[in-house]
């Protein structure tokens, strides 16, 4: 699969994808995005190992011998703490990406995993179950600022016309990572209980080959020029990512950026909630993440075997129908990356939700009948959900979110939707076990009300930016939004001089 994907890429794309800028992505998602994946399905295997550990150390220690409910909520905290560390790390991001850059912010950021790792790797060894949380809460740390600052950078140095297919680059890596932790999670390999620290604290060999290798590439050049003003360094990274036919025109559009950005900073997360002019743009961002945590794709990747032992799947099989499903997910999730470009954004978000929420239907209706062959739908409709997830929502709400947002929102922009996506998955993975004790199979009906409703906001609501520079986006909420062209671009009277035959900025008032 390594081998034949990147052929594949190059025979799709062989005029604006170079090697560089595949590498870069493929890199900066191997050793972030792909732990994201990794750590949200990796304790669905070990689940009884760690509550047995639970068991076993709080008799040890305090004499205490909990009872099946406080187990649950030790471990539905093990679970939902990782989306509290990933939030934490989502109020990060704005001043990471502002004072180090976006691969800076993703280099520094590796020292979290290695710390995240050790704790829950020693864990068993040193007989403290603590270590486990906060392991789980370290690494929710790294995934809260990664999964923000990758799309960021990846977007930010692709050309437009390669923009959502980057873009989805880091959502196949989460597939990926949560294939990955299902595979090695099989009772054959690292599902037994000795070595479920193990298997926790596997994180850090990604992140040790991004943190030896990720430095070598450039800094984001929309960052080097718009916040730095550096435009030699702006050429240079645009020579390694680029053929060199394309560096001028990219770079003006930049100059065009930030002359109507001249007058004003980097926001604040405040600011731009206070700012009107983008009003429909943060609604949009706010939508879209709080729908992607809560239509139920977080309970499914969390309680994956609890799903299929209620749907009535046998005990011995119920590991290798999870791995399935996570092949499943890698699948689905390269479909969408090689057809996002054709498609554009959002037939891939309508579709995906519609499809989730039919499959949520699906699966309480096959769990309220149990007849012989309704095990077979649910395990269909929770396929269903995955690929449906995988092929749009899955990448798409990361990629808007740099898109609908010119270079001085965009860190705060990524800060609101990394908080919003972060709050909604630490819901889901805490409230989901009570909730289905509850409700039963009518929750996920609940799943299916919130996709329905994405999915019509997406369609009357979110244009499509497929092959748009950042500012025809901005242009096309201005009507939403209310605001006119001068608001838009506040030093139209700037003009823009030639430096080098790339450009560089050379501000003149117009006579």
């Amino acid at each position: 699969t390594t081998l034949v994907f990147p052929s594949c890429v190059a025979l799709c794309f062989p005029q604006h994808l170079t090697k560089p800028l595949l590498a870069v992505a493929f890199l900066a998602s191997f050793g972030s995005s792909m732990l994201y994946g990794y750590n949200l399905a990796v304790v669905n295997s070990p689940a009884k190992y760690i509550k047995d550990f639970y068991n076993e150390t709080l008799l040890e220690s305090h004499g205490l011998t909990p009872d099946g409910h406080l187990l649950t909520v030790l471990y539905s905290l093990t679970v939902s703490i990782f989306a509290i560390g990933g939030m934490t790390g989502a109020l990060l991001v704005g001043r990471l990406v502002t004072k180090y850059g976006r691969k800076g912010t993703l280099v520094r950021s590796t020292a979290l995993v290695f710390m995240g790792g050790a704790l829950m790797g020693f864990s068993r060894w040193c007989r403290i179950p603590e270590m486990v949380i906060i392991g789980r809460f370290i690494t929710g740390v790294h995934s809260g600022i990664s999964l923000s600052v990758v799309p960021m950078y990846l977007g930010e140095i692709a050309p437009k016309n390669l923009r959502g297919f980057l873009g989805l680059v880091p959502s196949i890596h989460i597939c990926l990572g949560v294939f990955i932790a299902q595979v090695l999670g099989l009772s054959e390999i690292l599902g037994k209980e000795e070595h479920w620290p193990l298997l926790l604290s596997l994180v850090a060999v990604p992140t040790m080959v991004q943190l030896i290798l990720l430095p070598w590439f450039p800094e984001s050049p929309r960052y080097l020029l718009i916040e730095r003003g550096d435009v030699h360094a702006t050429i240079a990274a645009l020579k390694w990512f680029r053929t060199k036919g394309n560096i001028q025109a990219e770079v003006e559009e930049m100059q065009e950026e930030q002359r109507s950005l001249s007058s004003m900073q980097t926001l604040s997360v405040c600011s731009l909630l206070m700012d009107s002019c983008v009003r429909w743009q943060v609604l949009t961002v706010a939508v879209v993440n709080i729908g992607m945590q809560l239509s139920g794709i977080d309970a499914i990747w969390f309680y994956t075997n609890d799903i299929f032992r209620n749907a009535g799947i046998a005990d011995p099989y119920i590991q290798y129908t999870t791995v399935g499903t996570g092949a499943i997910e890698v699948i689905s999730g390269m479909l969408g990356c090689f057809t996002i470009e054709r498609l554009g954004r959002r037939p891939l978000m309508i579709g995906g939700f519609l499809f989730m929420g039919l499959c949520c239907a699906g699966i309480t209706v096959s769990v309220l009948f149990q007849l012989s062959y309704m095990r077979y739908i649910s395990v269909g409709c929770v396929i269903g959900i995955i690929a449906g997830f995988c092929i749009g929502p899955a990448g798409v709400p990361f990629l808007i979110t740099a898109e609908l947002f010119k270079q001085s929102h965009r860190p705060a922009a990524y800060t609101v939707a990394g908080c919003l996506n972060w709050m909604s998955n630490f819901t889901i993975g805490f409230v989901f076990p009570f909730l289905e004790i509850a409700t039963g199979p009518f929750c996920y009906l609940i799943f299916c009300v919130v996709c329905l409703g994405v999915a019509v906001y997406t369609f009357f609501i979110i244009p499509e930016t497929k092959n748009k520079t950042f500012l025809e986006i901005s242009q096309m909420f201005a009507t939403k939004n209310e605001i006119c062209e001068e608001e838009l671009y506040p030093n139209s009277e700037l003009k823009m001089a030639l430096m080098n035959g790339y450009g560089t900025l050379d501000f003149h008032n117009k006579k």
